[in-house]
């Protein structure tokens, strides 16, 4: 591929009628380190989270252990309106999955669960809203607001 050319590929986020959707809202988890394993694991049989009394800013502390390491986070609801989605490439066999096959593309993703909830942990420090990961959601708002003020301006 040359430089500075992407790639061009689509992403299908509905369901067939008779697929059900997968809601993982609450096993979402953000790690503050870098897992280059991606087979199976039974995480929840290893990782297991569990609530604490301390509140920070308004956010409930729960504590899990990872590799020995103690963890401290907590569970985050995105802001109105987004959706986490987890997604997996379509597989392009005897049948067209994907609309944009017949373009060459066969770069297609598909839907497999969808979230509205996530857990960020952190390793020394009880989670505030002065996390990066938590501040990162206000650029929402302001990205919201510049689209808007911008396509206003457009239309005067």
């Amino acid at each position: 591929m040359g430089e500075g050319r992407g790639t061009i590929g689509s992403i299908n986020l509905s369901r067939k009628d008779d697929e059900e959707e997968v809601n993982i809202s609450g096993h979402v988890h953000q790690l503050p380190c870098c897992i280059k394993f991606d087979g199976h694991c039974s995480v929840s049989h290893y990782f297991k989270p569990r609530p604490t009394d301390i509140e920070v800013d308004g956010l409930r502390v729960e504590e899990a252990y990872f590799r020995g390491r103690k963890l401290q986070g907590t569970s985050i609801s995105l802001p109105n309106g987004y959706s986490g989605f987890v997604l997996g490439k379509k597989s392009l066999g005897k049948r067209k999955f994907c609309d944009d096959a017949s373009e060459g593309n066969t770069n297609c993703w598909e839907m497999k669960a969808k979230f509205d909830k996530l857990a960020y942990w952190n390793h020394e420090s009880l989670p505030s809203k002065d996390d990066a990961f938590v501040r990162c959601f206000h650029w929402f708002a302001v990205a919201e607001a510049v689209s808007f003020s911008f396509l206003y301006g457009a239309i005067l």
